[in-house]
């Protein structure tokens, strides 16, 4: 594992407490091949602009900008990331294995420098930004952007109501619990790939290739110290995994570019896809 900085400094906005913005950019893209092939998933563009940049923009909102600032990790074809990011965020290349979301975080600790941490995928479309993310937070949990799923109807969450305990937050825009998930036991949340770390949590990290959900989230759930900012029906968020979803993640954006972005949640809605 090496790591390749840019010196540069541009101080930025401290929306969260003077966090440190970081990308996860590292992954195949297996379900997007041929695709990934030739080019990283985060370089894959998603109505006309680079995932990466969409990515980059909306942490830069929140925690400034430049290699200070702003990290992106890398390993598929990174060269082909360095190449594009190398100027606007410090560059960590993971080698000769991929790290896994936690392990990015642990290879990044030296960088990171004691601070917390805004996270964000590569790959998951996520238009309207992380304001509802990071408003209110007092940086002591750890805290993930969800949007809720319908449990009786099939679809799949990361996160089921009823297994809320009393401690667990399910949060609101303005910061109030958000009694509909605490009360039905057939909403679920679905983690959409963008969380907030407090720094005493990344530093417990263990080495090696390792998840978030594993060796962090499970235990603070289970412990009642996990927070969830909950998304609006129409706000938007697209994981750009599969061929399917990337492709109604361009054209959502697309739409939004032409002045239709609430038109553009009800057709994700429709759509039956997270």
């Amino acid at each position: 594992m090496r790591h390749r900085p840019d010196r540069t400094v541009v101080h930025g906005a401290a929306g969260t407490g003077g966090a440190a913005g970081v990308v996860l950019a590292a992954g195949a893209g297996t379900r997007l091949r041929p695709l990934t092939c030739y080019r990283p998933k985060a370089l894959c563009p998603v109505g006309g602009r680079l995932l990466v940049d969409h990515a980059l923009d909306r942490l830069a909102a929140l925690c400034g900008t430049g290699p200070d600032h702003l990290a992106v990790n890398a390993h598929h074809l990174a060269d082909q990331v360095i190449g594009h990011c190398t100027g606007r965020a410090f560059i960590s290349v993971e080698e000769p294995k991929a790290l896994g979301t936690a392990g990015a975080l642990v290879a990044l600790r030296p960088w990171l420098a004691g601070r917390d941490v805004l996270l964000t995928n590569a790959d998951a479309y996520l238009p309207d930004g992380l304001s509802r993310l990071a408003a209110g937070w007092d940086g002591e949990r750890c805290r993930l952007l969800c949007r809720r799923v319908d449990v009786a109807a099939g679809e799949k969450a990361d996160f089921h109501s009823a297994a809320l305990t009393d401690d667990s937050a399910a949060l609101t825009d303005d910061g109030r619990p958000d009694d509909d998930v605490g009360r039905r036991t057939d909403i679920g949340l679905r983690y959409v790939g963008a969380c907030l770390l407090p720094a005493g949590a990344v530093a417990t990290l263990p080495a090696g290739v390792a998840g978030l959900y594993e060796v962090l989230w499970r235990a603070e759930h289970e412990a009642g110290r996990l927070e969830f900012a909950v998304m609006t029906a129409d706000e938007v968020a697209v994981d750009c995994g599969t061929p399917d979803d990337y492709l109604l993640a361009d054209r959502l954006a697309r739409a939004r570019a032409r002045g239709r972005g609430r038109s553009a949640a009800t057709a994700q809605r429709r759509s039956g896809l997270p």
